[in-house]
C-alpha cells in the first residue's frame, strides 16, 4: 500500500513539473511587454505631455525650442545683413555721383579739354580727340587701343573703361600716351571709390612720366582723393605744390578754388 502510494505521488510530481512552466509561461510574457498610456484623452498638448513625461528634465523638448529659437535670430541676422548690403550698395552709388557733381562743377570753373580731365564727357570732346593727329611715338594700333578705351568712358561705362585702359598700359608701356591712360585709370578708379588704386595710378604719372602734360592734372587729383581719404595736410601739399610747380596751368587754378572753398 505505502509502495504504491509512493509510486502515484511521483506520477503526480512528473505532471506536475511539466505543466508548472506552461502555466508560468504566458506571466511572464505579459510581463516583458511594455505599457502603453493613452494620453488621447488628457487636457494638455503634446508638447506639455512631452515635458512632463520627461520629468521636467533638460530633455528633447528644451533643445528643439533652443533650435527654433537660433534658427529665427539667424534668419533675423540674414535680412539684417541683406539690408545692410543694400544700403551699402547705395551709399557707394551715392559717393560716386556726389564726386561726378563736385568733378563736374569744378571743371566748368576753367578746365577747355574735358576729355583730359573728367569721367564726364561730351561727345564733341570725344570727336575732337578721335580726330587728333597721332603723335609719332604712337602707332596706329596703340591709338585705337586708347580711343576705344576712352568710348567706354565716353559711355560712362566705367568697369568696361579701367579694364580697357589697364590693358592698353600693360600693352603699350612707352608712349606719350600711356601717362594719359594712367591718369584715366586714376579717375575712373576714383569715381568708383577706389581710392587706394586711384592714389597709386595718379603716383604713376607724376613719378614715372614727369615730362607728361597730364602731371599738374594727376597732381591736383590726387590731392582730391587725399582730401576724400581724410588726410587734410597731404591734400594741401599736394594742391600747394600744383600752385607753385604749374602756376599757368589749368588745374593750379582748379586747386587755388579748392583751397578757397575749404578755408
Amino acid at each position: 500500500m505505502n509502495h504504491s502510494l509512493k509510486r502515484y505521488i511521483e506520477r503526480l510530481c512528473g505532471a506536475g513539473a511539466l505543466v508548472l512552466p506552461l502555466s508560468v509561461l504566458p506571466l511572464a510574457s505579459v510581463a516583458q511587454q511594455p505599457v502603453v498610456e493613452d494620453l488621447s484623452g488628457s487636457s494638455g498638448g503634446f508638447y506639455e505631455q512631452a515635458q512632463t513625461q520627461g520629468g521636467g528634465s533638460n530633455g528633447s523638448l528644451v533643445l528643439f525650442n533652443t533650435v527654433q529659437e537660433h534658427q529665427q535670430e539667424i534668419q533675423r541676422l540674414r535680412g539684417e545683413i541683406e539690408e545692410l548690403r543694400h544700403q551699402l550698395e547705395q551709399l557707394r552709388r551715392q559717393s560716386q555721383q556726389q564726386y561726378l557733381d563736385i568733378e563736374d562743377r569744378l571743371m566748368s570753373i576753367g578746365q577747355s579739354q574735358i576729355e583730359e580731365s573728367t569721367p564726364k564727357v561730351e561727345p564733341d570732346a570725344a570727336e575732337e580727340v578721335a580726330n587728333t593727329p597721332s603723335p609719332s611715338d604712337v602707332s596706329e594700333d596703340a591709338r585705337q587701343t586708347y580711343q576705344d578705351a576712352f568710348a567706354h568712358v565716353q559711355a560712362r561705362r566705367f568697369d568696361e573703361a579701367i579694364a580697357a585702359f589697364e590693358a592698353f598700359v600693360e600693352a603699350y608701356p612707352d608712349t606719350s600716351l600711356t601717362a594719359n591712360g594712367h591718369y584715366w585709370l586714376g579717375e575712373l578708379y576714383a569715381a568708383e571709390g577706389e581710392l587706394d588704386a586711384a592714389e597709386q595710378a595718379f603716383t604713376r604719372v607724376i613719378d614715372n612720366y614727369d615730362g607728361s602734360s597730364k602731371v599738374p592734372d594727376a597732381l591736383y587729383k590726387l590731392g582730391l582723393v587725399k582730401a576724400r581719404q581724410g588726410e587734410a595736410e597731404e591734400s594741401r601739399a599736394f594742391l600747394e605744390k600744383v600752385q607753385d610747380d604749374y602756376p599757368q596751368s589749368s588745374a593750379a587754378g582748379l586747386a587755388d578754388d579748392f583751397l578757397r572753398q575749404g578755408s
